[in-house]
């Protein structure tokens, strides 16, 4: 066969592997991290849970996050348990692993056993308030709903998701009527100051208690 012809015949095979640029260097999805945050000399250091490395932490979405680990803090180096989406980089800070850019705040509080939290893992949702205490724990399986005064009660659920990233969850169990109502907005905690990254409104039979709310371990929006 001439040579032409044996160039023809490959053209397709040629054309299967043109160099798509689209598929280059496609974005990888966020990191979420849970561990201990430090604040020394006006740098924030993470410490994800259960690990030996350190990372430098930077606010890459202009979150506010250093001012909430100051007021937090009130002076101290810390810890503070963070919950934080974000990505790796290279750090410039000495005696780091690498830096961390943040993009997106879950929770930041004052709490020491943060990272023991076994059930984390498996919560969708968490949510809460005060005046008087309650909240809601919602897994696959259903939520756990704890009021003060009130007996636990383990409920079935429908959730139903709303525009801009709200959430209405609802139950009707033993003649009882819940709603859940969940919205993307940065929320302290008036009894804790903890920083959480939605807010919460709880009406049980048309009664309404406000709080905020944070996504567990097994969900991130």
């Amino acid at each position: 066969m001439p040579v032409r012809y044996w160039i023809y015949a490959l053209l397709p095979l040629f054309a299967g592997c043109v160099y798509n640029p689209a598929n280059d260097g496609a974005p990888k999805p966020p990191v979420r991290l849970q561990g201990e945050l430090n604040l020394v000399d006006g740098q924030m250091l993470l410490g994800p849970c259960q690990e030996q490395r350190h990372f430098a932490v930077t606010d890459a979405a202009g979150i506010g996050l250093l001012e909430d680990a100051r007021e937090l803090l009130g002076g101290g180096s810390g810890p503070l348990f963070a919950d934080l989406s974000g990505f790796y980089g290279a750090s410039r800070v000495e005696g780091t692993d690498g830096e961390f850019k943040v993009e997106q705040r879950y929770r930041l509080q004052n709490d020491a056993h943060g990272c023991e939290n076994p059930n984390y893992p498996r919560l969708l949702l968490h949510a809460g308030g005060q005046q008087p205490d309650w909240s809601v724990e919602v897994g696959e399986r259903g939520l756990m709903l704890e009021r003060s005064g009130q007996p636990t009660q383990a409920l079935p659920y429908l959730e139903e998701q709303l525009p801009e990233g709200r959430l209405n969850l609802t139950s009707e169990a033993n003649g009882q009527r819940l709603e859940l109502w969940i919205a993307p907005q940065r929320c302290v905690d008036a009894k804790t100051g903890a920083v959480q990254s939605l807010s919460a409104e709880l009406r049980v039979d048309g009664q309404v208690q406000r709080g905020c709310a944070y996504f567990g371990g097994a969900r991130t929006q």
